[in-house]
């Protein structure tokens, strides 16, 4: 086996998305010699900024920054290698067919827009907001460490576990009670014990179930709401990269190469190569080979295990945990390129520029969910609404706009197929926005709408997941993402995770991939 350059790296990083280039930037920040292959032409994976229409560009799938914590931002110094904000604290806004819109926030004027319209929901709100930040503090130092093996006698391991139990104890008595008491519940039921409004309960819902095959009514989507406040916590706010979330990702790339990495794209991983049953490096579809003592892949699991890897080297019983590991995407991404600024009548200026959710009721998310179940997709859509050319002129021609929206529900496995329903359903959801914007279909000069079945071929993603694997109860900490594999390290020596589907999942957030690099790090101490 050669190596490129006749050289041999220490470490090989499949895939240059965000979690990809956050681990070889630790990695080499540690004195390894490590090569990132990305297969497509750009860095940042899923979160790459590109054109699609004429002079229209958008961050092609997430669309805003809100996870990624501070320490990594701080670590990397990925603001002397380029990255700036665009906007920052954009605000959160809950839409009314009526115009009567609700603002999602602690500040004072939004406080008192809330009591005048139900003084017990203001109230309730303050508490569960409250209640929430307590239980976010407590879990957010789990999001960063490697999760612990049960029935070990490895002293690692068991400090682990002691800590976990030690942060939630400190949460006190009544709190942990209630954590306890809500984990396992449907958020539909927690919003109806605590709130009246339904513009209010859908909004919250929304943000329970973005992104997941879950609708509000759905065992364990409490735990997925406040796993999102738990990984904010810190920082917290929703930030919108100058550029799109490609200038996160290029900057990222500029960290790993500052640190001594080397990052090529454009080169595709075909096999990863076994030698004297450990990972020994990889086969490009070129058909170079390239050596390397450890390699770590940010692919998906299905992707790493079953493709890359292959089945011969695994056992039965792993190979079936990960044929059955769901994650088959139900999110899709709409784009519009604007011709002006449609009018959002009953929002100023600042919420325009924020994030404006469409989901009047968590009954009504409830309703659009149940259409995916036959595999077919909702009249009445759930959508997540920015305006990214209101902060970044940039990303359009002068005095145009875009649009950009996360669509909740898109079955991956459409009745009658993508290719004859695209444009029906691009239309449906145009509709949606145009009762909260009447002039919206007469701005509009181009659409794009990536289903999950697009999601997986552009972006390499198994079943167009973007969460790589669905975050649930039994997907989820040290079940992630399948016994066997939930520590960074796969079944075969020498090879390691550090893409979504890994402990903490999703998200652009990062300490998938730095949680990786300290574990492997870690090993060879």
């Amino acid at each position: 086996m050669s190596a490129a350059g006749g050289l041999r790296y220490d470490s090989l990083v499949i895939g240059g998305g965000h979690n990809g280039l956050v681990c070889a930037a630790y990695l080499a920040r540690s004195g390894r010699r490590v090569l990132v292959l990305e297969a497509a032409s750009q860095v940042g994976g899923a979160a790459v900024t590109r054109e699609f229409a004429p002079g229209f560009r958008v961050s092609a799938c997430a669309h805003l920054l809100h996870l990624m914590p501070p320490s990594i931002v701080r670590e990397l110094s990925l603001d002397r290698q380029g990255l700036e904000l665009a906007a920052t604290d954009l605000p959160t806004t809950a839409l009314d067919p009526e115009g009567e819109h609700l603002s999602l926030s602690l500040a004072t004027d939004a406080v008192r827009a809330l009591r005048s319209r139900c003084a017990a929901d203001a109230a309730a709100y303050e508490e569960w907001q409250s209640l929430v930040a307590r239980i976010a503090a407590a879990l957010h130092p789990v999001l960063n460490i490697t999760p612990p093996r049960l029935g070990t006698e490895d002293w690692r391991d068991r400090m682990a576990l002691l800590g976990v139990g030690w942060r939630l104890r400190r949460l006190g008595r009544r709190d942990l009670r209630e954590l306890l008491r809500i984990g396992g519940m449907c958020v539909h039921d927690l919003l109806e014990d605590r709130f009246r409004l339904p513009l209010l309960k859908g909004a919250l819902a929304l943000d329970a179930v973005l992104g997941t095959n879950y609708g509000p009514r759905s065992p364990g989507t409490v735990l997925s709401l406040l796993y999102r406040a738990a990984a904010a916590h810190g920082g917290g706010s929703f930030v919108q990269p100058a550029g799109g979330l490609g200038s996160l990702s290029e900057a990222l790339a500029r960290a790993a190469v500052a640190a001594g990495a080397e990052v090529r794209t454009g080169s595709i991983v075909e096999r990863i190569l076994v030698s004297d049953d450990r990972a020994a490096g990889v086969r490009l579809a070129s058909g170079e080979t390239i050596s390397a003592a450890t390699v770590i892949s940010s692919a998906d699991p299905k992707t790493t295990f079953l493709r890359l890897l292959g089945c011969e080297h695994l056992d039965a019983g792993f190979v079936r945990r990960v044929t059955q590991l769901r994650s088959r995407g139900l999110t899709a991404k709409l784009h519009l390129a604007l011709a002006r600024l449609p009018e959002f009548p009953g929002l100023d200026a600042a919420a325009l520029g924020g994030r404006l959710l469409i989901a009047p009721s968590a009954d009504y998310i409830e309703r659009a969910y149940n259409y995916a179940k036959y595999d077919e997709f909702s009249s009445a859509p759930v959508l997540e609404v920015t305006l990214p050319t209101l902060a970044d002129a940039a990303l359009a021609p002068e005095g145009r706009h875009v649009l950009s929206a996360i669509v909740q529900y898109a079955p991956y496995t459409l009745a009658g197929g993508w290719s004859a329903q695209r444009q029906r359903f691009t239309e449906l959801l145009i509709d949606t926005l145009a009762r909260y914007s009447p002039d919206l279909r007469e701005c509009v000069t181009a659409s794009e709408l990536l289903a999950p079945p697009d999601i997986e071929r552009e972006f390499r993603i198994s079943g167009g997941h973007w969460h790589h694997a669905e975050l649930a109860l039994d997907q989820f900490f040290m079940l992630r993402p399948v016994p066997g594999a939930t520590q960074y390290r796969a079944p075969l020596a020498g090879l390691f995770l550090c893409g979504a589907g890994c402990h903490p999942g999703g998200g652009v957030m990062g300490l998938a991939g730095r949680n990786a690099a300290q574990a492997l790090i870690r090993e060879a101490a």
